[in-house]
């Protein structure tokens, strides 16, 4: 039995996700996938962990095991009824060696800097540069990043700091809500790189790669989602039951132009081309939506799925990442086959 599973032995999860006096806790992250990173993290003994995403406080209380008495765990959270809540846990169990602090984690935490480790629950817009100067040489980071600037476009990454600069070791699939600098209320809407959305009657939503083309106003990205929302034409992807993870991510990775993410009903992601005249995306249940049947943008998509076909479905780990940036601005995470 590895470190993990055995610290998982020692530490009560549902007393953490489910407490009698707090309740059940909604943004929490599965247990599989928690533990799942903290091996990556490859964490021992006496180290100092920064968490960013305090959640239920079950990844930290894991944490804390895993360091042992003698290391220490600071986890961050924007809400601080979460931190609150997860510090008196703490308490109820008799741990010392951790500590929750309300604040943004994409800032970092220098007050008890240096960390050997440091772990993110939530998904930055680039890797901030406060992760990488606040950690010893040779130290890890364990965390989701955007491989696009659309939203649920990202990878799990493990990333080694030496001599101050970052390097990705291994990537893996896997998806977390956005960091933001005050607490999320609803996960119907992301709340990052959103160029235009409805609220009435139900919520809708479009993120475009082409911002930067576009008016003031949003004109393009307005005009673009109400094509959507018309359904013009709707087809069945004709190959198969469609593998989500492994078609965003290859679609986020080409980079093109006209990448879209948008949300035409609640808890069904689509992905696809748009411009401010046409459009076409292929939703998660494998329903293709486009403005016409003789659709540019329906083209495009349709060549981008054979692409993604023709590479055989890969998954995330059959991608070269490369950190591009720098320590003034952070690094954005893209990644090539």
């Amino acid at each position: 039995m590895n470190a993990v599973a055995v610290a998982a032995d020692a530490v009560p999860e549902r007393h953490y996700t489910h407490h009698t006096g707090r309740g059940a806790t909604p943004h929490r992250s599965n247990p599989v996938v928690i533990h799942r990173e903290l091996s990556s993290l490859d964490l021992q003994q006496r180290m100092r962990v920064a968490e960013y995403g305090t959640g239920s406080g079950y990844s930290g209380a894991l944490i804390a095991e895993l360091v042992g008495p003698e290391g220490e765990v600071i986890s961050l959270d924007v809400d601080g009824f979460l931190t609150r809540w997860a510090n008196a846990i703490h308490h109820e169990r008799g741990l010392q060696n951790i500590r929750c602090h309300t604040a943004d984690g994409t800032n970092g935490f220098p007050e008890r800097a240096p960390y050997h480790r440091v772990v993110s629950w939530c998904t930055p817009p680039l890797l901030p540069k406060t992760w990488v100067d606040y950690l010893v040489d040779g130290g890890l980071i364990v965390a989701p990043l955007p491989i696009a600037n659309v939203p649920n476009t990202t990878v799990v990454t493990t990333i080694r700091v030496t001599d101050g600069e970052p390097r990705v070791e291994a990537i893996t699939g896997g998806c977390y809500i956005e960091a933001t600098s005050s607490p999320k209320t609803s996960l119907d809407v992301p709340t990052r790189w959103v160029d235009w959305e409805y609220r009435l009657p139900g919520a809708s939503w479009i993120s475009i790669t082409w911002r930067a083309d576009d008016d003031d106003h949003h004109t393009g990205a307005r005009s673009a989602l109400d094509l959507l929302l018309k359904e013009g034409h709707t087809e069945p992807y004709g190959a198969g039951e469609l593998d989500w993870l492994s078609w965003r991510t290859f679609a986020a990775a080409r980079g093109d132009q006209g990448l879209t993410m948008a949300g035409l009903r609640p808890d069904l992601w689509a992905i696809g081309h748009t411009t401010p005249d046409t459009a076409a995306v292929i939703q998660q249940d494998g329903t293709i939506i486009a403005d016409t049947p003789n659709s540019p943008s329906l083209a495009v998509l349709r060549e981008w799925l054979t692409a993604w076909e023709k590479a055989q479905r890969p998954s995330p780990e059959a991608y070269t990442p490369r950190l591009v940036g720098n320590r003034e601005d952070g690094w954005e995470l893209r990644l090539s086959l």
